[in-house]
């Protein structure tokens, strides 16, 4: 039974398989596939175009008509209800405006009124309108100028390089460490801010017994001012959608686990799987092993109680003593080693059918993983495993 290598860089991924011999390797195999979705963008309600466009029409027409009996001075009041003030040209300087979620093309427009990127409220409105582009307005940091033209602030703020944001994506199989480490530096969060935060407040499902497997991997956009509980606590939510997608709760009893064995048998084929077809053959040689009672040995169990990342487990390593150490204690470890994404989910609870009792990644620069439900296959198998590695 052998895991799959990642190296020691937490952007990236990789797979690792147990090897012979002595040190660390870094994988030779390209990084997986991140599959991962983006994070969930609220879209501002659509304005009801045609009707506002009719209304103002109306109004526009019965002001007009009160304007010309009342004379110039009725005119001059009327003004800013007939022609809203505006600026010209692009604007100079640099001032962050923040517009909140919900908000509608008036509230936008008053808040760049009141920052002075535009001159009222009426000309961004009318603008929006126009080109019919509420819908497309999205809450957050926007970087825009003072004294704009509403339709140049309108096109800045349609552009994504005037939104202030940090994305910062996650691939599957990383672990809690990995990802803290990668928030602080991509999103410029602080790493003892992020170690030190309340599990309660995070929104973890009721079985989970910790972070590990629970941070879902996606692309996040965060926001300035955005905590560390605002950050996890939005992962902690995207891993509870996913469970709800895959039917975690309602399936785990019918493969006779507790919705966190599942979560941990998902974070091991994470772990061990080179390809998503690989998942649920892996998935089943789990089961199959659970079922004789026979240890798992798996070597990314064996890495994760060492907290390392290489491509060689030796005989010694196998020998760790840890709760985690799959060689020397029977069954699933007790929690998750890594955050599986959504297919592993999948295969956790969908094995594949098969009678398959080790796996070998033979080649790992291809991703190649054979199966065998005999002995003498998988020593075979980590013949050539180890031929391929230079280590035989």
């Amino acid at each position: 039974m052998t895991g799959t290598p990642e190296d020691d860089d937490v952007g990236d991924v990789i797979p690792f398989r147990q090897g012979e011999g002595q040190g660390d390797q870094p994988d030779p195999r390209p990084a997986a596939k991140e599959t991962v979705p983006e994070a969930e963008v609220i879209p501002l309600p659509a304005a009801p175009r045609k009707r506002a466009v009719r209304k103002v029409g109306l109004l526009s027409a019965g002001l007009l008509a009160g304007a010309l009996a009342l004379g110039g001075g009725a005119i001059a009041v009327l003004k800013p209800y007939l022609s809203p003030d505006d600026f010209d040209g692009p604007g100079s300087g640099a001032v962050t405006v923040r517009i909140a979620p919900g908000s509608s093309a008036q509230a936008i427009g008053a808040a760049l009124a009141e920052a002075g990127v535009v001159a009222s409220s009426g000309s961004f409105v009318n603008v929006t309108e126009d080109r019919a582009v509420s819908d497309r307005l999205r809450p957050g940091h926007y970087r825009l100028r003072k004294g704009m033209a509403a339709g140049a602030a309108l096109d800045l703020m349609l552009s994504p390089a005037a939104r202030i944001v940090r994305r910062v994506t996650l691939p599957e199989g990383m672990r809690v460490a990995e990802v803290l480490a990668r928030l602080s530096k991509q999103a410029g969060l602080s790493l003892q801010a992020l170690k030190g935060v309340d599990k309660a407040l995070v929104g973890l499902p009721e079985y989970a017994n910790g972070l590990e497997g629970f941070l879902f991997p996606a692309t996040y956009e965060i926001e300035p001012g955005d905590t560390a509980v605002d950050v996890l606590a939005a992962m902690a939510e995207r891993f509870a959608a996913a469970a709800r997608h895959v039917g975690l709760e309602d399936l785990a009893p019918q493969v006779k686990l507790s919705p966190l064995q599942v979560v941990t048998l998902a974070s091991l084929i994470q772990a061990e799987g080179g390809t998503d077809a690989d998942y649920p053959k892996i998935s089943r040689v789990i089961y199959n092993r659970l079922a004789r009672d026979m240890p798992l040995e798996i070597d990314s169990t064996v890495l994760y109680a060492q907290n390392r990342r290489t491509l060689k487990v030796t005989e010694r390593d196998t020998k760790v003593s840890s709760p985690y150490n799959t060689y020397r204690r029977k069954g699933l470890p007790p929690g998750p080693i890594a955050n599986p994404g959504e297919k592993a989910l999948m295969a956790a609870l969908n094995p594949a059918e098969g009678d398959w009792r080790w796996f070998v990644t033979t080649d790992p620069a291809h991703r190649i993983t054979k199966f065998t439900s005999k002995e003498s296959e998988f020593v075979r198998y980590r013949e050539e495993l180890n031929k391929n590695l230079g280590t035989s």
